[in-house]
């Protein structure tokens, strides 16, 4: 799914090779849908009605019994313990596969994913994107990766080594909270600028850009 159109990417790039003109450092910008499925929590949470829906079952088994009577025309059944046990299965395999169904609606799936599990993931997928695009592949390790998860409205900025024991992570804080800013208005591609001229600030303290500097990774903002 994209987010932004051609104009907005070039907002996000053109603010990129601004910063960069200070510092030897690189930033890669990275615009995802989602960190992950959570096909685990789905499943959770259908096991947990499953199991609900079960036990339900066996405290006050009379309401479901009556309810199949009526089902089948009315007529009082003498239920076997068998035939108990077969409708406890059955009625947990139900939920099971209606919670699966309705939980796996993005909206929902997402609303019953809990806040940490969100964060855990999105940070997990940040490191992974950013060994990839900028982990050790400029010449002084200075790659920075910024990275925005849109479901989980969260993002996350990565450095390289030599950056990381330099500046601290209340001031990665202050860079997405200027960034969020702007996203939670919309402005998803303003947000990411503000975003990376607040990275390029910090960067150009600690890492000001030498007369002989590359441009060794793409300002291109790559959305996922």
């Amino acid at each position: 799914m994209a987010y932004l159109n051609e104009a907005q990417h070039k907002i996000v790039s053109d603010a990129v090779a601004e910063a960069e003109l200070t510092t030897s450092g690189e930033i890669v910008t990275v615009l995802a849908d989602r960190s992950d499925e959570y096909n685990d929590v789905v499943l959770v949470w259908a096991a947990a009605l499953a199991f609900t829906a079960m036990s339900l079952f066996a405290l006050i088994p009379q309401p479901f019994m009556n309810l199949w009577d009526s089902l089948i025309g009315g007529w009082m059944h003498e239920w076997t313990t068998g035939e108990l046990a077969s409708m406890t299965i059955a009625l947990g395999l139900i939920a099971f596969i209606v919670a699966w169904l309705v939980i796996s609606w993005d909206p929902l799936r997402f609303a019953l994913t809990p806040g940490p599990v969100k964060t855990s993931r999105v940070h997990t997928r940040a490191i992974k994107h950013f060994k990839v695009g900028a982990e050790r592949r400029t010449h002084g390790h200075t790659g920075v990766l910024i990275y925005l998860s849109m479901q989980e409205h969260r993002a996350e900025i990565v450095a390289d080594e030599p950056i990381a024991k330099l500046v601290p992570a209340e001031v990665w804080g202050e860079a997405m909270a200027d960034m969020l800013v702007e996203i939670k208005q919309g402005q998803i591609a303003e947000g990411m600028a503000a975003g990376v001229r607040d990275v390029g600030k910090v960067l150009s303290e600690h890492f000001p850009r030498a007369e002989d500097d590359q441009n060794e990774l793409p300002d291109r903002l790559i959305e996922v």
